[in-house]
C-alpha cells in the first residue's frame, strides 16, 4: 500500500502542470483510439454481461436497461450478445462516443441520449436493470449520492444496479487525489459543478455506503476481476 501511494503521488507530481480538461471534450478529443485504449477491459465487459445474463438465467424477463455513461458502448456489445431484442437506454455527454456506439448497434432497440445523467430525468419504476462502468470515479460521495438515489427511483421493485469501476486501495490515496483535483481546479479557474477528466475514485467501504445511503436495501461486493470491483444493489 506505501509503494502505491508513493507511485501515484510521484505521478501526480510529475504531472501537475498539466491543465484539466473537461469531461465531453476529453472523450469527444479521443474517439479515435478510444476502443482500442480500452481493449485491457475486454473481460470486465464480459465479466459484467454474464452477470446481467446470471441474474435473468437468459429467460427474457429483463425488458428495459440503463446504462449511464455509456460511451462507445463496450459493454453494451457484450450485453447485446445476450440479450439482442433488449431496449436499452444509453445516457453520455460525449457526442462522438454517441455517435460511434450508434453506428455499431443500428439494429438494436437503443435510445441514446448526450446529456448530463445527474440532471437528466430517469423516470420511476421503468428500468429492470441499469449499469454503470469505468464512469463515477470522477465525483465525490455526495454527488455518487445524488445518481445512485436517481438510479434507485428510476428502478422497478426487484430491479438491480451493477457497477464495475476501479476504487481507492486506500483512505490515503482517496484524500490524496481529491486534493490533488481541488488544487487544480483552483489553478486552472473550474468551478465545483464543471466535470472534469481527473480520476478521484472513492474506497470500497465509501462507495458501497453511498449506495446504502441512496436507498438501496441490498447492496454487495459480488467479487473483484484483477483487483477492480462488481457492485450489485438491488430495489426490493
Amino acid at each position: 500500500m506505501d509503494k502505491e501511494y508513493l507511485e501515484l503521488k510521484k505521478w501526480l507530481e510529475e504531472t501537475a502542470d498539466e491543465p484539466l480538461e473537461e469531461m465531453d471534450a476529453f472523450f469527444d478529443a479521443r474517439i479515435a483510439g478510444y476502443e482500442e485504449h480500452m481493449s485491457p477491459w475486454r473481460e470486465h465487459y464480459e465479466w459484467m454481461a454474464r452477470q446481467i445474463f446470471t441474474e435473468w438465467s437468459g429467460d427474457g424477463n429483463m425488458k428495459r436497461l440503463l446504462d449511464i455513461g455509456c460511451g462507445s458502448g463496450l459493454e453494451l456489445d457484450r450485453i447485446f450478445e445476450k440479450f439482442p431484442n433488449l431496449h436499452v437506454t444509453g445516457v453520455d455527454l460525449s457526442t462522438a462516443m454517441l455517435r460511434k456506439l450508434s453506428e455499431k448497434h443500428r439494429e438494436r432497440n437503443l435510445e441514446l441520449v448526450q446529456a448530463d445523467y445527474f440532471t437528466y430525468p430517469l423516470g420511476e419504476n421503468c428500468y429492470d436493470a441499469a449499469v454503470s462502468f469505468e464512469t463515477l470515479h470522477h465525483f465525490t460521495m455526495e454527488k455518487k449520492k445524488e445518481v445512485f438515489t436517481r438510479l434507485y427511483h428510476c428502478l422497478k421493485p426487484g430491479g438491480i444496479y451493477l457497477e464495475c469501476d476501479y476504487i481507492a486501495d486506500t483512505q490515503e490515496i482517496e484524500d490524496l487525489l481529491f486534493a490533488e483535483c481541488d488544487r487544480r481546479r483552483k489553478r486552472d479557474g473550474i468551478p465545483p459543478e464543471t466535470f472534469v477528466h481527473f480520476d478521484t475514485p472513492l474506497t470500497l467501504e465509501h462507495e458501497m455506503q453511498a449506495m446504502q445511503e441512496s436507498g438501496f436495501e441490498q447492496v454487495e461486493l459480488i467479487d473483484c476481476l484483477d483487483g477492480t470491483p462488481m457492485i450489485r444493489a438491488v430495489k426490493q
